[in-house]
C-alpha cells in the first residue's frame, strides 16, 4: 500500500537535497539534517537502506558524506517510494484475502488502480526534475556558492 510517512518523505526530500546542493565532495548527512529540518536518527538509517538499494552512494571518514550513485536524471521518485515501502515494512491491507463482497470486488480494486496510476506517475518523475523546479523557485543551492579567497 502507499502511503505518505515521515520517512518517506525524509527519503525524497535527502535525495533531492543530495542532488541539489551537491558540489566537488560528497554531502554530509549533518548538512541534510541541519537544511532540511529530519533527525538524524531517521535520516542516517534511511542513507543507509537508499546507499544499500543503489540510489546513493556512501563514503566514510571525515571529508565523508553521499552523493547519488546515479544521474539524476536516472532516479525516479517512484524508485524512492518502493525502496522506502520495503524499509518500512507495512502490509498492504488491499492484499488481504479477507473482506466484504464489495470490499473484495469494487473498494479495494479502486484502491489499487489508483495507487498504481500515482507509481506510474512517480515513475516518471525524476529527481532532476525536482532540483529544477527548486532552480525555478530560486531555492539557494550551497554549491552555487564560490568560495571567496580575496585578502
Amino acid at each position: 500500500m502507499f502511503r505518505l510517512s515521515k520517512k518517506l518523505l525524509f527519503a525524497i526530500e535527502a535525495v533531492v537535497d543530495i542532488a541539489y546542493h551537491a558540489g566537488p565532495g560528497p554531502v554530509r548527512s549533518i548538512d541534510i539534517s541541519r537544511r532540511q529540518g529530519i533527525p538524524r536518527r531517521y535520516l542516517e538509517q534511511v542513507l543507509q537502506h537508499l546507499v544499500h538499494n543503489g540510489v546513493l552512494a556512501g563514503q566514510r571518514g571525515p571529508k565523508g558524506g553521499y552523493r547519488l550513485a546515479r544521474e539524476r536524471r536516472r532516479i525516479s521518485v517512484g524508485e524512492i517510494v518502493r525502496i522506502v515501502r520495503d524499509l518500512e515494512g507495512a502490509g498492504d491491507p488491499v492484499a488481504e484475502l479477507n473482506g466484504s463482497e464489495i470490499g473484495l470486488k469494487v473498494v479495494r480494486p479502486l484502491w489499487q488502480n489508483a495507487q498504481q496510476e500515482m507509481l506510474e506517475r512517480f515513475d516518471k518523475l525524476t529527481i532532476e526534475e525536482l532540483c529544477n523546479q527548486a532552480r525555478k523557485m530560486d531555492i539557494a543551492s550551497e554549491a552555487m556558492k564560490v568560495p571567496d579567497f580575496s585578502i
